[in-house]
């Protein structure tokens, strides 16, 4: 997922209730759908900030030294100004991006 190319939105809005339940013809099964992969977003954004910011993580013990690291603070601008990881997950529903089967359907056909 390319966060810099996304085009969801990064304040609140309204969707289209029916658009949302759309594919599964339940609200209830459609949000925890979305929800579920919203997690999965929020964990991969969460590992890949970790990850950058550990390259500047200085391991010493003087509070004296306390440096600011602009490219640190750039980091952590860019991961705040990215849309939340459900209007994330709700972009990638809409434009049908999501993968997502029943287990109870397929529990009948077999």
């Amino acid at each position: 997922m390319d966060l810099k190319k996304t085009n969801a939105p990064i304040s609140s809005m309204t969707y289209d209730r029916n658009e949302i339940d759309a594919p599964t013809g339940n609200i209830y099964e459609a949000i925890s759908v979305i929800s579920r992969r919203a997690e999965q977003i929020n964990t991969d954004i969460r590992r890949e900030l970790v990850d950058k910011l550990e390259e500047f993580a200085t391991f010493n013990d003087s509070l004296e030294e306390i440096f600011e690291n602009k490219e640190q603070i750039e980091v952590s601008k860019f991961y705040e100004k990215l849309p939340k990881p459900h209007a994330l997950a709700v972009q990638e529903w809409l434009n049908d991006k999501i993968y997502y089967r029943n287990t109870e359907d397929d529990a009948k056909d077999a």
